[in-house]
């Protein structure tokens, strides 16, 4: 029994990460992209990797419908499904092994390279964006140093016509970013790539505008995106210290 329990794990044992493609990115042509760093590499999951997580994403039942939410600025809502992940969420063991390696020294490694800095903790969360819905135009708030979305769109189950692409804008510092522009208000929009294993990573700056137009596919399907958001230590130790001194609660994510 012990041995057939160990032959399982081998057969089961993968890596989700393509560690080759992770560091054959360049941080200085990252970090020289215009009109802030991203970059939208194909293939940063390895291809059984993406296979697994793909046949074994949440189900919406176990997610939280945030529909018709006021965003600040007075920008539109932002419709979706969402999942926070926790270590207890019952999840495909696929999914804990990612996160693992998520957490894991060669992807911080990764990341400290990218941004130019270590100081950083990573939460995670799925997002399904069904018909109608949409990401308006809008910055991240300043907590974040920046994000990496990993899309679940497959050509199998997904025509590319419906959707689903991160737009990266530029306001050529036309706006407040407390504001509320629409996507034809943008001199230039810059339209990566969700179909398949495909994932982008951008820096947060102080106008690292970004959205996604509305989701056309039919009723009952949706876009769906997992994404490590990479909050920045300094500014959420000090947002705790300033929410204790008012009395609030202050959750670090």
């Amino acid at each position: 029994m012990l041995q057939s329990f160990f032959l399982k794990d081998i057969v089961f044992a993968m890596e989700f990460l393509d560690y080759k493609r992770l560091e054959a990115i360049e941080a200085k042509r990252f970090q020289q992209t215009d009109p802030y760093p991203w970059i939208n590499p194909a293939g940063l999951l390895t291809d059984a990797g993406y296979e697994r997580l793909l046949g074994h994403m949440p189900s919406t039942d176990q997610m939280t419908p945030t529909f018709g939410m006021q965003r600040s600025h007075g920008q539109k809502a932002h419709d979706r499904y969402a999942l926070e992940y926790r270590d207890d969420v019952d999840l495909d063991p696929a999914w804990h092994e990612f996160i693992a390696e998520l957490r894991g020294k060669r992807y911080h490694d990764f990341i400290k390279r990218m941004f130019g800095r270590g100081l950083f903790k990573l939460n995670f969360h799925w997002h399904y964006a069904p018909r109608g819905a949409s990401v308006s135009p809008h910055c991240d708030a300043q907590r974040k140093l920046g994000s990496h979305i990993f899309y679940f769109s497959s050509p199998e189950n997904w025509d590319a016509s419906w959707g689903g692409d991160t737009v990266i804008l530029d306001d050529h510092g036309k706006f407040d970013r407390k504001s509320a522009p629409e996507f034809e208000d943008f001199p230039d929009a810059y339209q990566g790539e969700s179909m398949g294993n495909y994932s982008l990573l951008f820096q947060r700056q102080a106008k690292s505008w970004h959205g996604v137009r509305e989701i056309t596919c039919p009723e009952g399907m949706h876009r769906k995106v997992f994404i490590v958001v990479i909050n920045d230590r300094v500014r959420a130790a000090v947002r705790r210290i300033k929410g204790r001194l008012k009395g609030e609660e202050i959750r670090d994510v």
